[in-house]
C-alpha cells in the first residue's frame, strides 16, 4: 500500500514525497484510512519507533484546512522534548500548507512569548499538560474549537503525575470532540482514560500489547554492584563505533556517569530535568549532529528522543517500572533497522529480567562482559582499518617525505608498524594490563563474596595497612592539587559536564587535568594541578556559560573550618565543615552540608545534617536548621 492510496490530499502528498517516505507503517496503515473516514475515538498501540507520530499526524494536518487561525487539533506529550519533536514534523507534514500555523508550548521557556504565538493564530497546538493547564488558567488559549485531541506516550503521562492535569485539560475541551490515543504500553490507567472520555473507539494494535520491536537484540550481563561503571566503559570500548544511549535511574546518577565517562575520555554528555531547557536543546541538537557519541539520560528526559541510527541503549540501571524499559529500547532499531539493547544487573536482580521478558513477549540473551584481550584486539582492529581508509595527500607530504624516509633508515617495515600502532595503541594496553574478570561466576553472588571474606580475615589487616597507606600517599597527592572556587552553581543552570567544558575549551587542558568537581546551588569548587593555577585564573576568568560570566578564584583554608573534604565547602567566613556523614554549622553567608546534606544560609544559622537530612531525588525530607519541609516528587517531576 502507498500513501497515496491512504486518501490523504494532495499538499500532505507532496510533503511526504520531500521528506522521502517510501510506504506507510503497519501502524500508518491501519490507522491513517479509519482517522481520515471516520468521525470517532481511537486507540492505537505499537512500539515505540514504528511511525506513530506520522499515523495521527498525518491525517490531522489532512483534516484543519477550514478555519486555519481557530485551535482546531491538540497535542498532548509528556515531555519538552517530545512535544518540540511532534511540532517538527506536523510542520514538515505541513510544509506546503502555509496557513496551517503549528505552535508548541512547554514548560522552561518564557510563557509570553508562546501566548503571542497563540494569539497570532494557532491551527493545531502541541503541549505538554503542565504548561497548558496554565494557559487555561490565564485563559489565554481557547480551546473550544477543538475537533480533535491527541494524547500522545499517555502511559508515560500518566506515570509522570500528569492525571489530573489531563482529566482539567480534556473538560477544557468540546464533548463533541476526537480522542486519539496513541501509546507504546496499555496499563490499566491508559484503560481508564478509553473508558472515560472516549465512545466506541477503534483499537488498534501492531504486534502484542506492550511488545518490544523485533528488531531489538536484548542481551543482559550480571555484575557485582561495586564494577557496574567498569562494566559498562568495558561495553563502550567493545562497541567502537557505538552511537547510543545510556540510561539511569535517577538525575544525580544520571550527572555522575556522565561526569566520569567525559573524564575517562568518552564523548559523553547527560540529559536530565535539573538542565536548563537551553543546555537540553543544545545537548540533543549536538547528539543529532552526532557531535556526542553517548547521550546519558533519565527515562523522562529522554523521551521523545527521535534519532535515527542509534545503534545501542545500555541500560545502566532496570527503570523502577518494568514498563519502561519498552520504551527505553525502543530508541534503537527504528525505521526496520537493527539495534542492541544491553543491562548491567547485579546477583539480586535476575527476576526483573524474567519479568521483562514476560512483559515485552521476547527473550534476554545472557552475556559475558568482554575480557581485556577481546577488547584490545578489538581497538586494534580498529585502528588498523581506520590507517587504511586514511586518505594520503601526496603533495601537502611531499616536502617532508625525504626527511621522514632518512629518520626510518635504520628501522624495518615491521618496527615501522609496531611502534605507529603502539603510539596510539598502548593507552588500551596499559589501561587493561591489570584488568580481571568482571562477570559473577555462577552461583556465586555478592553474598558468597562477604562469606568469603569472613573466612580470609587475615585480608582485612593487609586491607587496613594498604588503606592508611594509601590515605597517605593520596595527602600527598592533594598537597599537589588547588581548590576554585566557581562563582555560577545549579541555579545558573550549571552542572558538573558544563564547568568541565568550560575549563577545558578555555585553557586547553585535558579534561584528566581537572579533579573533583562540587556543583552548589548558587556556587561550585574545583580541583586541578597546582601547575595549572595560571591558566585556570587567567583564561576561565570571564568565560562564559550560558549567558552568565565566569568568575574563578583558589579557595583558602581558615581558622575553625576546612576549604574541601566530603563533608562539604564554606563560602566566606566563619562556620564549621562536617566530614563524611556528619554535617556541619553554617557560618556567617552560606555553607554547604553533608555530601548529600542540607544547607544553612542564616547568620549563624541552622545545623546541616547527616545524608538522610539531604534532598534526595523522589521527594525525601530536608532539613534547614531545626525545621523540615517536604518535597513532592510529583511537582519535581511536572518541571520535566
Amino acid at each position: 500500500m502507498t500513501f497515496k492510496e491512504l486518501g490523504l490530499r494532495v499538499e500532505v502528498l507532496q510533503s511526504i514525497e520531500a521528506m522521502g517516505f517510501a510506504e506507510p507503517t503497519p501502524i500508518q496503515q491501519s490507522a491513517i484510512p479509519h482517522l481520515l473516514q471516520l468521525d470517532s475515538d481511537f486507540v492505537g498501540l505499537a512500539q515505540t519507533g514504528t511511525g506513530k507520530t506520522a499515523a495521527f499526524g498525518l491525517p490531522l494536518i489532512h483534516k484543519v484546512t477550514d478555519r486555519p487561525t481557530e485551535t482546531q487539533g491538540l497535542v498532548i506529550a509528556p515531555t519538552r522534548e517530545l512535544c518540540l519533536q511532534i511540532s517538527k514534523d506536523l510542520e514538515a507534514f505541513a510544509q506546503f500548507d502555509r496557513q496551517i500555523k503549528v505552535v508548541a508550548v512547554y514548560g522552561g521557556t518564557d510563557i509570553r512569548r508562546q501566548i503571542s504565538d497563540i494569539k497570532r493564530g494557532a491551527t493545531i497546538v502541541v503541549a505538554t499538560p503542565g504548561r497548558l493547564v496554565d494557559l487555561i488558567n490565564r485563559r489565554a488559549i481557547n480551546l473550544q474549537t477543538v475537533e480533535t485531541v491527541v494524547l500522545d506516550e499517555a502511559d508515560e503521562m500518566l506515570n509522570m503525575g500528569f492525571k489530573e492535569d489531563i482529566d482539567e485539560i480534556l473538560d477544557a475541551t468540546p464533548d463533541t470532540k476526537n480522542v486519539w490515543l496513541f501509546s507504546a504500553t496499555m496499563p490499566k490507567e491508559v484503560a481508564e482514560i478509553a473508558k472515560n472520555y472516549m465512545s466506541d473507539p477503534l483499537e488498534v494494535t501492531v504486534g502484542h500489547k506492550n511488545q518490544s520491536n523485533e528488531n531489538i537484540e536484548h542481551i543482559y550481563y550480571s555484575v557485582k554492584e561495586k564494577d557496574r561503571y567498569d562494566a559498562l566503559k568495558r561495553l563502550i570500548d567493545a562497541s567502537p563505533e557505538i552511537f547510543g544511549l545510556v540510561f539511569c535511574r535517577t538525575r544525580n546518577e544520571t550527572a555522575t556517569v556522565a561526569e566520569k565517562l567525559m573524564k575517562d575520555g568518552y564523548s559523553a554528555e547527560p540529559l536530565h530535568g535539573d538542565l536548563s531547557q537551553a543546555m537540553r536543546d543544545r545537548v540533543m541538537e549536538r547528539f543529532r549532529e552526532r557531535s556526542i557519541q553517548l547521550l546519558v539520560a533519565t527515562d523522562v528526559a529522554a523521551r521523545g528522543i527521535d534519532v535515527d541510527n542509534i545503534t545501542h541503549v545500555i541500560n545502566y540501571n532496570l527503570p523502577d517500572d518494568i514498563e519502561n524499559y519498552t520504551h527505553r529500547s525502543g530508541r534503537t532499531a527504528r525505521a526496520g533497522r537493527q539495534g542492541k539493547s544491553l543491562v548491567l544487573i547485579n546477583t539480586r536482580e535476575s527476576y526483573k529480567i524474567k519479568a521483562i521478558e514476560r512483559q515485552i513477549r521476547m527473550n534476554f540473551t545472557p552475556a559475558l562482559i568482554p575480557s581485556a584481550q577481546e577488547i584490545c584486539g578489538i581497538q586494534l582492529n580498529k585502528l588498523i582499518a581506520k590507517v587504511k581508509d586514511t586518505e594520503v595527500k601526496e603533495k601537502d607530504i611531499e616536502p617532508f617525505l625525504e626527511g621522514m624516509m632518512a629518520d626510518f633508515a635504520d628501522l624495518s617495515k615491521e618496527e615501522i608498524i609496531k611502534k605507529f600502532v603502539s603510539a596510539e595503541f598502548n593507552r588500551f594496553i596499559e589501561y587493561y594490563d591489570r584488568a580481571g574478570d568482571l562477570n559473577v561466576t555462577s552461583g556465586r553472588g555478592e553474598r558468597g563474596e562477604r562469606s568469603d571474606r569472613k573466612e580470609r580475615g587475615d585480608r582485612f589487616d593487609r586491607k587496613d595497612r594498604f588503606e592508611r597507606s594509601e590515605r597517605g600517599d593520596r595527602g600527598s597527592r592533594d598537597a599537589n592539587r588547588t581548590r576554585f572556587f566557581v562563582s555560577l552553581g545549579k541555579r545558573d543552570g550549571l552542572n558538573p559536564g558544563g564547568l568541565l567544558r568550560v575549563i577545558c575549551d578555555s585553557t586547553g587542558l585535558k579534561s584528566a587535568s581537572v579533579g573533583r568537581i562540587d556543583v552548589m546551588p548558587n556556587f561550585s569548587f574545583f580541583e586541578a594541578d597546582k601547575s595549572d593555577e595560571a591558566a585556570i585564573l587567567s583564561k576561565v576568568n570571564g568565560a562564559d556559560y550560558e549567558g552568565h560570566r565566569v568568575s574563578v578564584e583558589i579557595t583558602q583554608k581558615k581558622d575553625g573550618g576546612s576549604d574541601r573534604g566530603r563533608g562539604g565547602d564554606r563560602e566566606r567566613k566563619g562556620g564549621f565543615s562536617g566530614g563524611g556523614k556528619s554535617g556541619g554549622f553554617g557560618g556567617d553567608r552560606k555553607f554547604s552540608g553533608s555530601r548529600d546534606g542540607g544547607r544553612s544560609d542564616r547568620k549563624g544559622g541552622g545545623f546541616s545534617g547527616s545524608k538522610s537530612s539531604g534532598r534526595r531525588e523522589g521527594g525525601k525530607d530536608r532539613a534547614f536548621g531545626n525545621r523540615r519541609f517536604s518535597d513532592k516528587s510529583s511537582s519535581t517531576i511536572k518541571n520535566y
